[in-house]
Formats: C-alpha cells, sequence, structure tokens
C-alpha cells in the first residue's frame, strides 16, 4: 500500500490506460446532488460487497467502467479488481481484506473524486 497519495497519483498518471479515466458532468452533478458523504459511503459498500472476499469469481469484471463517479475513480485508481489490487498497491490476493485495506482502498478512491471533482 501506498503511504504517500501523491506518489502514487504519480505512477497512475504514467498509464496511458488510467489516467484516461475522467468525471463527466454527469458525475460531477451526481456527486453534488448526493454530497461527497453519501458517495464515500458508497465507496465503502462498493469495495465490501465487490472486492473483500477471499475468492472473487467474476474478478476483473465486478466493477463497472461507468455508472457512478466511484466506479470511474476505482479504475483510475487500479482498485477496481484484486489483480489491479495485488499489481499497483502490493494488497494480496485469495484472501479477506482488513478493515484496514478497505480504508486504504476507499481514502485513495475519495482522493482520486476529490481531487477531479472541481
Amino acid at each position: 500500500m501506498y503511504r504517500n497519495i501523491e506518489e502514487l497519483f504519480l505512477n497512475l498518471s504514467k498509464s496511458k490506460f488510467r489516467s484516461n479515466f475522467k468525471l463527466k458532468r454527469k458525475d460531477i452533478d451526481y456527486i453534488k446532488d448526493k454530497g461527497i458523504e453519501e458517495i464515500e459511503k458508497h465507496a465503502y459498500k462498493f469495495v465490501h460487497d465487490r472486492l473483500s472476499s477471499k475468492i472473487i469469481l467474476n474478478d476483473g469484471k465486478q466493477t463497472p467502467m461507468r455508472g457512478h463517479p466511484a466506479f470511474i475513480a476505482q479504475h483510475a485508481t487500479a482498485t477496481c479488481c484484486r489483480g489491479c489490487l495485488f499489481k499497483w498497491h502490493h494488497i494480496p490476493k485469495n484472501k479477506e481484506l482488513t478493515k484496514e485495506e478497505i480504508e486504504y482502498i476507499v481514502s485513495v478512491i475519495m482522493a482520486w473524486i476529490k481531487k477531479n471533482y472541481q
């Protein structure tokens, strides 16, 4: 896991795939409508429901590419599947995520959203 979020974002910016993700107007409007605290609650639920299990049968396909600002942020920050979490954040696969790991993942998602929400 990265200790420095800016270092993580710098490394992600070097990836053509990761750096292509942007919040669209409808995502920004959704954040304005729901509020950043509600978006964070959604992010916790998505991470818990889609990533926290020891075994995920559809790993690599469980996070949609659109439909919620947190989904966009997950792809932009490589927190979208256990494979990406291992490759980019060194969080091992095939084990339940700890509370600390879930909090870290959500903090990364929310930092990206806040950075890109202007």
